[in-house]
């Protein structure tokens, strides 16, 4: 079963050689909205991916920058797999070109591979930020893409007029089925070869995926409805076996790209870990990429059978699992061995409980009579003098947990205070495994 269109986000990848100015888009992109709207403690912003907003629309940015590797011999067809990946993937794609350098071969190389592809790209000439590079930039309509969107990345010129383009080929994702609505997605995701696929095998019972030694198997987001032992979900996995000559792409860039997908259309994401590698900088990344979505997590050790075991082994692991994620450490951790079903049914029940988490409403009553007394007990630190005090706190109407405290000096709350009321709130509410948002609001 092909997945189904439930807030499905769109992605735009950026293409192109190094120092075209990719990366600098891309920051620019991302700090449109982050700079407004992300309050969120703890999210480390991860260097290739983040997310955007423009008029009202969201939408996903990878930027390909960094990926290629800088080498003479075999930059070519480095940079050829990550224009084909980012075919593949994305819903559209800018292709970046230098004003200032002309066509190069390279560029050339990136325009044929696009020309052959379905998407929508926007083939953007940077670094315009004069009038006679604007007619410099007709030199790339040699390239067969259309006419170039002139911008200079750095200080943002021509990026609103390239922007209010790029949404218009985005499409509004709904749920065609308003009585699956209320039915959690639970998504199983994690760098290649750790399990992903047999683990859902695990849980249905069948050979649903194909599952082999070689990383990077899977291929095609799909989703099955699981009814079973009590449990009513959809589980989200990739599937469907690549080809040979793509088994050699670059890991990393492909599972975030996929990841994206995965994450951003479910309610719970099922975090999975090689328990013989340990956690390393790529589940990190899809990890951040989790929390910045604001979706539940429940970390999945896989592959516990293979560790020597001592007395505290399990206790230590954990910790440093947590270690690793803090200061958002109020994540279920579960050990497990996919291929002796060992905690296979506690990764369920978990998955359940942090998705009733997510959806978890206070009372405001409830919500004032707790957390007032605990706010004057400990009250935020006075600044220059002057004494913050918090009057009311109200639950937000967000899909997700999020709260808004209104005081009459919002400014001057520290992150340390934000992280004390949240590790409060969390010991009174059980919000287990969900990413809480705070808002201080002028009252």
């Amino acid at each position: 079963m092909r997945l189904k269109n439930k807030e499905m986000g769109n992605i735009l990848a950026i293409v192109g050689r190094p120092n075209v100015g990719k990366s600098t888009l891309f920051n620019r992109l991302v700090g449109m909205r982050q700079a407004i709207v992300d309050e969120m403690s703890g999210v480390t912003r991860d260097r290739h991916y983040g997310k955007s907003d423009w008029n009202g629309k969201e939408f996903s940015v990878i930027d390909t920058g960094g990926y290629a590797i800088n080498s003479a011999d075999i930059f070519e067809r480095e940079i050829r797999k990550q224009v084909h990946l980012a075919i593949d993937e994305a819903d559209a794609i800018i292709f970046m070109v230098d004003v200032t350098t002309g066509i190069t071969d390279f560029d050339d190389t990136v325009a044929d591979i696009l020309r052959r592809g379905k998407k929508k790209v926007f083939l953007v000439a940077n670094k315009v930020d004069n009038g006679s590079r604007i007619f410099d930039s007709h030199e790339f309509y040699k390239l067969g893409l259309g006419k170039p969107y002139c911008v200079s990345s750095i200080n943002g010129s021509g990026t609103g007029d390239l922007l209010d383009e790029i949404v218009k080929c985005f499409s509004e994702y709904t749920n065609a089925d308003s009585s699956e609505a209320d039915i959690p997605h639970i998504a199983v995701v994690g760098k290649p070869n750790v399990g992903k696929s047999s683990l859902t095998n695990a849980l249905l019972n069948e050979e649903r995926n194909i599952v082999t030694p070689i990383a990077g198997t899977t291929r095609d987001s799909i989703e099955t409805r699981y009814s079973k032992f009590g449990f009513d979900f959809f589980l989200i996995d990739t599937a469907g076996l690549r080809r040979k000559n793509k088994v050699t792409e670059d890991l990393e860039f492909y599972s975030v790209m996929r990841s994206v997908r995965s994450i951003e259309i479910s309610d719970v994401c099922i975090l999975m870990i090689d328990a013989s590698q340990g956690v390393e900088a790529q589940d990190m990344s899809i990890y951040n990429l989790i929390i910045k979505n604001k979706k539940a997590c429940v970390i999945v050790v896989n592959k516990w059978d293979l560790v020597e075991k001592e007395t505290n082994t399990m206790r230590d692991y954990k910790k440093k699992i947590l270690d690793r994620i803090a200061p958002f450490t109020d994540v279920p951790v579960i050990f497990v061995s996919v291929i002796n079903k060992l905690r296979i049914y506690d990764v369920l029940q978990m998955a359940m409980k942090v998705a009733e988490n997510r959806k978890r409403k206070i009372a405001t009553r409830l919500l004032n009579d707790t957390m007032l007394p605990i706010i004057e007990e400990t009250p935020p630190p006075a600044i220059k003098g002057k004494y913050i005090k918090v009057k009311y706190i109200t639950q937000l109407a967000s899909p997700t947990p999020a709260f808004a405290f209104f005081c009459n000096l919002p400014q001057y709350i520290k992150e340390p205070y934000k992280r004390f009321i949240e590790n409060r709130l969390r010991e009174n509410f059980e919000f287990t495994g969900c990413p809480v948002q705070l808002f201080f609001r002028q009252k």
